[in-house]
């Protein structure tokens, strides 16, 4: 009886398949992410970021792309830049109002956009390069990067209908609803260089499709881009807003870039670190180290057990002067990632990566649990290549 069910089950499935359209299929393995950077710090056209993301459209639905480019403001490169989205114009007067009492605004405008079909709804887009007023940060007893944290997380708590999308320096997110390539066109990224990009196609399946939602999410200088989804997010949330982070954005995916800003910023842990915290390695694992290195990735998982992201994920984290391609401990989630010179790729699929490179000095599929780290060569700083 149980075999005739499942029979039956598989045939419906099998015969439903051929009439349901894109967008009525959940694909858990969906999203696509991929990255770009220069070693030596050569800058590179946000028109090949947007080439890479669109090979893998059918990975995402159209309701959620996005961009992190670094480098991409030397003329502001000592300022913060905070990318806003604004609901109406009480939001902007608000947040601007909170703004003047704490910062320096050097220089604000709308983001340039380009009208496009694909894209509408779209919310008040502003960028504001600013620096925290001296009596300020001086009668706050904060250092420079606290301070900005926390009032980004304040605006974004408190002042309703603006969000802070972005907040580092020299860099900046570009994010919305709609396909990546078209997002890419939106925001005009063909007009931006920078030497280091990440990109994100959205294909939700837990949570809503809305312009805060999409990736990247960022704090400060950190960005991540997420494939995959995420079991422990009430746990990993529960810590995080414990030092002072809020989860507002209706998806798993912006607890991650809260991890690793408060496990690399605030506990001063390395890349590696951080990464055996966020994809610790099985206890079995462990037992097997040379003493030195067991008794290091002990203390990792006593300490920050809270931290340790499970389900099925394979991330890029961005920051100044660097990309981190990290899977899960059992790699449920594709990842690629490759060399050619001084140029370093991820991708979801190899595809991603040979439209804009066709010929590689190598390609590789890291292991799961395994972070890929690359950086600056000393003294690089960014020359249009």
């Amino acid at each position: 009886m149980r075999r005739l069910y499942y029979g039956h089950l598989f045939y419906f499935i099998r015969k439903w398949s051929f009439v349901l359209k894109e967008g009525q299929v959940r694909i858990p393995s969906g999203c696509a992410i991929s990255g770009i950077f220069s070693k030596k710090g050569n800058l590179i056209c946000g028109d090949q970021i947007v080439k890479s993301i669109s090979v893998m459209h059918d990975r995402s639905n159209g309701l959620g792309g996005g961009f992190a480019g670094y480098g991409i403001y030397p003329e502001y490169k000592d300022y913060y830049a905070f990318h806003v989205f604004y609901d109406d114009t009480e939001a902007k007067q608000a947040c601007e109002k909170f703004l003047e009492r704490h910062f320096d605004i050097i220089n604000l405008s709308k983001i340039p956009t380009k009208k496009i079909p694909a894209i509408t709804d779209e919310p008040l887009i502003w960028r504001y390069f600013v620096t925290p007023l001296p009596h300020k940060l001086s009668d706050s007893q904060l250092d420079e990067r606290e301070f900005v944290a926390r009032c980004v997380i304040r605006v974004n708590t408190q002042i309703t209908g603006a969000y802070i999308f972005s907040s580092g320096k020299n860099m900046g997110v570009f994010k919305a609803v709609g396909y990546p390539e078209d997002v890419g066109s939106f925001y005009r990224l063909d007009e931006y260089a920078g030497y280091s990009w990440t990109a994100h196609g959205r294909y939700p399946t837990n949570t809503p499709g809305w312009w805060g939602g999409a990736h990247p999410f960022a704090m400060l200088d950190y960005s991540i881009v997420h494939n995959g989804e995420i079991s422990s997010y009430d746990a990993n949330r529960r810590w995080v807003e414990m030092f002072g982070y809020r989860c507002t954005l209706l998806t798993d995916t912006e607890v991650i870039t809260y991890i690793f800003d408060y496990l690399i910023r605030k506990q001063g842990l390395t890349l590696e670190e951080a990464a055996h915290v966020v994809a610790a390695p099985f206890w079995s694992t462990i037992e097997r180290k040379p003493p030195q290195e067991r008794e290091q990735l002990t203390y990792l998982r006593k300490v920050f057990s809270s931290l340790l992201v499970t389900g099925p994920f394979s991330i890029i984290l961005g920051f100044e002067g660097g990309l981190m391609a990290l899977n899960d401990r059992l790699k449920l989630r594709s990842m690629v990632v490759a060399e050619k010179e001084d140029r370093f790729f991820i991708a979801s699929e190899e595809s991603a990566i040979r439209i804009i490179q066709p010929e590689l000095d190598r390609i590789w599929a890291p292991r799961g649990g395994e972070p890929v780290i690359v950086q600056l060569e000393h003294g690089q700083g960014g020359e249009q290549a």
